[in-house]
Parts: C-alpha cells; structure tokens; sequence
C-alpha cells in the first residue's frame, strides 16, 4: 500500500514536471495561449493533488513547479480576474519553494518563475502609473527596477512615481540610477537638480545640469536652469561665460540676451546692459523684464553722467531719462498693476516737475 501512495505521489509530480516541459515547448514554437492556459491547467491539477498529499506538500519542488505555471498564466491569461488570482497564487508559492530548497535544486524553476512575477508586476505598475495611483506603482516598480537596475526607463519611471508620493530620497535615487545607466532625457536631468536645490545641495545640483548639458547642448530648459542656479549661488563669471557662449549659437534668444544684461548691470557695465536689453527687446518689443531693466540702466547712466566733467551733460541726462521714461510707459501699458514701474515712472514725473502725472501716478500706487 505505501508503494503505490508513493508513486501516486510521484506520478502527480511527474505529471506537472511534464505540463511544464510541454508548456516550454508550446512557448518556443509560439503556440497561442488558449492552448498553453490548456497545459497549464493540467498541470496545475496534478500539483493540487500533490498539495493535498503530506508528503509532497512539503517538497520543494512542488512550489517550484506550481510557481511556474501560476507565474506563466499570470501574464497570459487575457481575463483580468483569473490573471490576478494566478498573480497571487504565484506569489504564495514561489515564497514556499523559496523556504523549502535549501539546496537550491529547483533554482531554475523559481529564477523563472521570479521572471514572470517580475513580467507581471511591472505590467501592473504601469497599469497604475498611467492611471495616476503612483502609491500602487511606486510599490510595483521599485521592485521590478531593482530587479533589472540597468533599465533607464523603469528608472525613470520609478523615480517619477517616488515624486508623486512625495518620496524625494528614493526619487533621487532612481534619477540617479537612470542617469548612471546613460539616459539622455533633459527633463530628468532638470528635475534631479531641482532636487538636489531643494536640498540645499547646490554643488550637486550644478554638476547634474552640467551632465545634462554634456548630452543636450544647449537644451533651452537645461540651460536656463543652470544659469539661474548659477546666479542664484553667485557664480557670475561661470554664468557670463555660459551665456556668451550659447549667444553665439542662439542669436534670437531673448531670456539669453536679458540675463547677459542684467549681469553686466550688476556689474555696473550699464551701456552694455543697455546694447542686450535693446537686443532682447528686438526680439519681443512686449519683452515687460527687459523694458524695466533697461529703463533702470538708463535712469543709472543719467545719473553717472551728471558726475562728469562734460559740457553737455544736461542735455545727454534728459536724452537718457526720455528714454528710461519710454520703456517705462511702455512697461506700464503691458503690465499696468506692476508697483515698481509706477514708483519708477513717479520719480521721472517729479524730476520733470510734471504735477498732473505726479499726481495721477499717487492715486494709481495707493490703489495698487
């Protein structure tokens, strides 16, 4: 009697060994799936039969076996119900075959079987991904791309579902991943070095954009990032020369010939500054940054005039403040609710002793 129990036993395992066996075979000569959820089916009878068994439920390969072909269904298996219960089903074996092959006998079967899980798990993280739940992704996800580091895509994917959550360490470290493996994206490099800033790392955050910057040549986002995180951490000579340097490719770029000017202003080199706002303004005469900053330059060199030894200082001083007062008016008119070009164009008003206008920009600046 205990003969035939055994080999009862044995034949049930011989009978899923042989489902996968001809599983295999049906994948490698591309069978459709109705046939292959056919051969898994038989198997998966054999296996519960084993299950039930004292014995060979307690065999490695039992799990290792049933783990396989749950695993397979789960990705083939068009109905959405049966391929989730196939999903979890796989999960809970691969997890007993795991606990019970201490000598790793059915390594094999179970590397396969994480395979498919793998193969399953990153189809239902996208699945989440593109419906918003990146809680859901992010979980799925991470997994699949440690599984498979080398991937830029699930990198990037990964790191964009941690940023949803809220998750900015790991966010970090799955643009990284991405960035490590050769992606080219710009928008990843932008976002990383956004929050390497956010963490007050703006050494890392420079030399980020500067990666990017290596495989996007003057990328418009990339660039403007990167000279606005160097002027706000008062690198102005690196700033200078990367504007020069994109100006010669980028002729009609007006925020380019704007942030050339306003350095060279804070330099206190204010005819320059004045030669890259008109630029700027050659490009977008509405350009409202550059028509305030240039008037500024102008009220500045009128100044600076006035302290020089030269006959004709009066008259090049009003030139200048005609001037200023013209791009402020013309400020004003596209942004009437700016205060600083109100108070601007009141002092002008009141060096020219125009009372009416002077009056009429105080009522103006107390309603603003």
């Amino acid at each position: 009697m205990t003969s035939l129990n055994t080999f009862a036993q044995k034949s049930q395992i011989l009978i899923a060994r042989n489902s996968v066996g001809k599983l295999q075979a049906s994948i490698a000569n591309k069978e459709d799936e109705k046939k292959q959820l056919a051969i898994i089916t038989e198997g998966l009878k054999a296996i519960e039969s084993a299950e039930k068994d004292n014995k060979t439920k307690n065999w490695a390969e039992t799990w290792s076996l049933k783990s396989y072909l749950t695993s397979y269904a789960s990705i083939i298996d068009t109905d959405a119900s049966n391929a989730d219960k196939f999903y979890e089903a796989a999960n809970t074996a691969i997890k007993q075959a795991r606990g019970l092959d201490k000598y790793e006998d059915n390594s094999g079967l179970i590397k396969a079987s994480n395979h498919n899980i793998l193969i399953k798990k990153q189809e239902r993280g996208n699945a989440s991904y593109f419906n918003n739940d990146f809680k859901e992704a992010y979980d799925d996800l991470k997994e699949v791309s440690d599984s498979f580091p080398t991937d830029t895509t699930l990198a990037l994917n990964t790191a964009i579902c941690a940023l949803n959550i809220q998750n900015y360490d790991e966010a970090i470290n799955y643009f990284n991943r991405a960035k490590d493996n050769g992606i080219r994206n710009a928008s990843m490099f932008q976002k990383l070095a956004q929050l390497y800033s956010a963490k007050y790392d703006n050494e890392t955050a420079i030399k980020t954009l500067e990666d990017g910057l290596l495989k996007n040549p003057f990328n418009h986002n990339l660039t403007n990032e990167y000279i606005n995180l160097l002027l706000d951490t008062e690198n102005y000579a690196k700033a200078t020369s990367l504007i020069e340097g994109n100006l010669k490719v980028e002729k009609a770029n007006k925020l380019l010939y704007f942030l050339y000017g306003y350095l060279q202003q804070a330099g206190g080199n204010n005819s320059t500054a004045i030669l890259a706002y008109d630029k700027a303004l050659a490009t977008d005469q509405n350009y409202f940054d550059a028509l305030y900053q240039i008037s500024l330059a102008y009220i500045n060199t009128a100044n600076e005039t006035l302290q020089k030894a030269d006959p004709e200082k009066a008259s090049k001083y009003n030139s200048l403040i005609n001037r200023a007062q013209l791009a402020l008016q013309r400020a004003n008119e596209i942004n009437p609710n700016d205060k600083k070009t109100v108070q601007l164009l009141l002092d002008i008003y009141s060096r020219k002793k125009e009372t009416d206008k002077v009056q009429e920009l105080n009522r103006k600046l107390q309603e603003l």
